[in-house]
């Protein structure tokens, strides 16, 4: 079977944003831990806008924070305001913070426990940003475990020395290096960026469904990330548990409902039904997947880059 996956640096315009987003984030929960925040994140040619709500006892200056990432050309126009009272009463009484659908995939592909054509599109765009840290992309196209063609686009990377290196970390048949021509303008200085539009990179490749909801600036009451990581723990934990090949976990919320309306296990094929059968006793309501967890110990700008799944080096329980 064909496969293809793509991953991006932390340089691409639509990760900065995504960073900026979880760095907002970070900064209202270590002064205020039970922050109310959801912001996204939109940049481009000099001017980086902020969106969305947030309800916090702390005082963040957003414009330090953004220019800290970018530097002080850019300039930063902030369009907040205070979380809905209607959601925030739902959310107090233990509720989630909106209605949605979480994924999480667990397979016995690789050590990481991830679909091998995505680690593999990790793995290589790792490699060339440890040697050209800037803007860049690859994508790989596998026939089962063959690797047919790679693609490699990184700024200021020139050609002969990017092929030289992928040729060196992986054998293709065919390398398609810098496609459009070497480049050297990258990030939010070429292009916009948006957080949240890079899901798929986020979570398990596009062969695998995803629930929809952005993960970065947001809080553990969005379920949307909270949840997504609760699914991924409990997916390695079935995978481990009946030895499989393959789990699917789907969470639904409701907004301002604590517990799911779904919990649905696909182990290797076959439907388990996780509210009606004992097969794990976890809390799966927003506070009891903060609890589990831990989410109050991270940064989680430090989760915006480089996949928010299968990485060992966060030794986060949803790993």
């Amino acid at each position: 079977m064909k496969k293809t996956c793509e991953f991006v640096s932390p340089k691409h315009p639509d990760k900065l944003c995504d960073f900026i987003a979880d760095s907002i984030l970070d900064a209202y929960l270590a002064q205020d831990p039970d922050s109310r925040v959801a912001v996204e994140v939109m940049g481009g040619h000099g001017v980086v806008n902020v969106s969305g709500e947030i309800t916090s006892q702390a005082k963040v200056d957003i414009k330090s924070v953004v220019q800290t990432i970018l530097g002080d050309n850019y300039l930063v126009r902030e369009h907040l305001s205070r979380q809905s009272e209607a959601i925030a009463t739902g959310v107090d009484s233990g509720g989630a913070g909106d209605q949605g659908i979480m994924i999480g995939y667990a397979c016995n592909e690789t050590a990481t426990l991830m679909p091998y054509e995505y680690e593999l599109a990790r793995h290589l765009c790792q490699v060339i940003y440890g040697y050209f840290p800037y803007d860049g992309k690859v994508q790989v196209t596998l026939d089962g475990s063959h690797i047919i063609t790679v693609v490699a686009s990184f700024q200021n990377a020139p050609h002969n020395e990017l092929e030289d290196l992928l040729r060196r970390t992986v054998k293709a048949d065919t390398y398609l290096i810098n496609p459009a021509g070497d480049w050297t303008l990258g990030g939010l200085d070429a292009d916009s960026g948006l957080s949240g539009r890079k899901l798929v990179v986020d979570a398990y490749g596009p062969n695998v469904p995803i629930g929809g909801g952005s993960f970065s600036g947001k809080d553990y009451t969005k379920v949307d990330r909270s949840g997504a990581y609760m699914a991924r723990k409990i997916a390695v934990d079935l995978l481990k548990y009946h030895h499989s090949q393959e789990v699917m976990v789907k969470l639904a919320y409701a907004i301002g409902i604590a517990e799911p309306v779904m919990a649905l296990a696909i182990i290797d094929g076959e439907d388990h039904d996780l509210l009606s059968n004992n097969y794990l006793d976890y809390d799966l309501s927003p506070q009891g997947i903060r609890l589990a967890l831990g989410l109050d110990n991270y940064h989680f700008a430090d989760l915006s880059t480089w996949g928010h799944f299968g990485r060992h080096d966060l030794n986060a329980p949803w790993r």
